[in-house]
């Protein structure tokens, strides 16, 4: 019986024990026995942002034009005989591209060729001369009448003096004075007849170089050099004058019209050098800023702008649209970074840097895009390292370089 009561005090105390050691490891907190965890450091890539010496450009949309547009048209009426173009067909200046028919003022020609001769004729000069210029008092018209007024002057001198010695009467002297007055009358006329005849002549020059004048208009000649844009007349029809037969545009140079925004219209002169690419064609093409408007459009706030751009061998087309780009200062230094490197939030743009190993948050202004690169206006300076695709890395944290 003792024995038992031993065994059961024994287990007592080994149960006491055992509940004080649970109610101890409740009161020891869990965290001591697992120690914080040392945060991992993030790979990065860098570069460093580099000044460049780049043009400043004012980038805008314009159009190209023809440098001329010629509606060709007839200054002659008649039937169109002859059309050596059609669309597309290139030009040279001074090639005849159609022609009337020439018959009709053929014959007004000849005609105008026998009217001259007569006319000369009349004044005593050869028909087939060149110099129409003659002295009046050397025409047969003005030498007759002046031998009449010789001879009237000399009766009248005789009278007066038969009159004076009382050997005629007062009857013949006064028909001597009346001859004599007769016959300057008619000398005057010869004089003036000759006069008339010669304007005549002048006018028969005039009406045969008309003439000749027309049956050149006869063949249609091109003032420009160019290429057909449309074709408005057909071989057989009857065209009245001024009726239009064909299209033309100069296609070398083109003129290229930019609207230019204002607020940049003041950093664009005459002379400064252009680009330009068309749809459809990555070339890019050169041109000079040559013509300003004298104001600024008040339904867009943009000034008008044309340049001129070589296109010697016909690549650009009239009626193209354009991206242009206006070089207005030349080699000014700037900023770039990768346009990777950019994170934009909330309108804000941002890059990332490297500085003791974390990273640094840095507020940028961003300029032009081209080429995958983005310029830095303010924020930035050159030489400094920039987070190339920093994701979402926040500034604070650990980072490793990689190149």
């Amino acid at each position: 019986m003792i024995e038992r009561m031993s065994r059961r005090s024994a287990v007592a105390v080994l149960a006491w024990l055992l509940l004080g050691a649970t109610a101890c490891n409740r009161d020891s907190p869990a965290s001591a026995a697992q120690p914080k965890p040392v945060p991992v450091a993030r790979s990065v890539r860098v570069v460093p942002a580099a000044q460049e010496s780049i043009p400043r450009t004012v980038v805008a949309s314009g159009t190209l034009a023809a440098d001329e547009q010629v509606v060709l048209g007839v200054k002659v009426a008649g039937r169109l005989a002859e059309l050596g173009i059609d669309l597309g067909s290139r030009v040279r200046k001074g090639q005849v591209v159609a022609r009337i028919d020439p018959g009709d003022y053929r014959l007004r020609v000849d005609q105008s060729v026998a009217a001259l001769q007569q006319a000369r004729a009349r004044l005593g000069l050869s028909p087939d001369g060149a110099d129409d210029r003659i002295d009046p008092e050397q025409t047969s018209l003005v030498r007759q009448a002046r031998a009449v007024l010789d001879e009237a002057k000399l009766t009248r001198e005789r009278s007066d003096r038969l009159w004076d010695q009382s050997l005629i009467a007062r009857s013949q002297v006064d028909a001597a004075v009346a001859a004599l007055q007769v016959a300057e009358g008619r000398y005057q006329d010869a004089v003036e007849e000759v006069r008339n005849r010669q304007g005549i002549l002048s006018q028969r020059r005039s009406e045969l170089e008309l003439a000749r004048q027309q049956l050149a208009d006869t063949a249609l000649v091109s003032p420009i050099d160019g290429a057909v844009g449309q074709r408005q007349a057909s071989v057989g029809e009857f065209l009245a004058p001024g009726a239009p037969v064909a299209t033309l545009v100069r296609l070398h140079p083109l003129r290229l019209r930019v609207a230019v925004p204002e607020r940049e219209a003041a950093t664009v002169q005459v002379g400064q050098s252009v680009k330009l690419t068309v749809e459809g064609n990555a070339t890019e093409h050169g041109g000079r800023v040559a013509r300003l408007s004298p104001a600024i459009q008040e339904q867009n706030r943009t000034l008008t702008i044309e340049a001129e751009i070589p296109n010697d061998h016909g690549v650009l087309r009239p009626g193209s649209f354009a991206r242009v780009a206006i070089v207005t200062q030349a080699g000014q230094p700037v900023v770039m970074v990768p346009g990777s490197a950019i994170v934009t939030f909330a309108g804000v743009d941002k890059v990332m840097t490297v500085k003791d190993g974390k990273s640094v948050e840095r507020r940028v202004q961003i300029g032009r895009r081209e080429g995958g690169r983005a310029e830095i206006l303010s924020g930035l300076t050159a030489g400094e390292p920039v987070v190339v695709e920093p994701g979402n890395l926040t500034g604070g944290q650990s980072v490793t370089v990689t190149r």
